[in-house]
């Protein structure tokens, strides 16, 4: 019986991974020309399983490919326009968001960073975890990256 049991493992596993291979829900690249384009070897969001994971994004004007401004709280907004337009590539918006990651050139930009951050999100507010970083990229004071999944219309 256990020869059967193991036998019968085997050829569910090989027959349930012969159609992931097709499954209609496999990675798939995201990307908006209404941010900016990846600046590196990565994509500017992966959809998988419904579930969307947006690249860390940078106060980055999509037209110019220059930093917003030195002002957190524009180099914050232009971040989360940013991070929209990519959601909204996926059929999505920022209350989708479910996690979010805020990295931050200086810590004692956190109030002003917050207080823009807190007027683009609503409750039920996404998890969300903040860390100062030595250095990021083209020298921003910030970067902000999340994962979202669809949220179900109200019944």
């Amino acid at each position: 019986m256990f020869k059967r049991f193991c036998l019968m493992s085997v050829l569910s596993v090989q027959v349930a991974t012969a159609g992931a291979a097709e499954s209609p829900l496999a990675p798939q690249a995201i990307s908006s020309s209404e941010a900016p384009a990846a600046i590196g070897p990565y994509s500017q969001a992966i959809l998988a399983n419904g579930t969307l994971y947006v690249s860390g994004q940078l106060a980055l004007d999509p037209k110019t490919g220059q930093l917003a401004s030195q002002d957190i709280r524009a180099q914050t907004r232009q971040t989360l326009a940013n991070l929209s337009a990519v959601l909204a590539a996926a059929g999505m918006t920022l209350a989708d968001a479910v996690q979010v990651q805020v990295f931050l050139a200086d810590l004692e930009d956190f109030a002003a960073m917050n207080e823009i951050y807190a007027s683009a999100f609503k409750a039920p507010f996404p998890a969300r975890f903040t860390v100062q970083v030595a250095r990021l990229p083209r020298d921003a004071r910030i970067e902000i990256g999340l994962i979202a999944v669809k949220r179900q219309p109200s019944r």
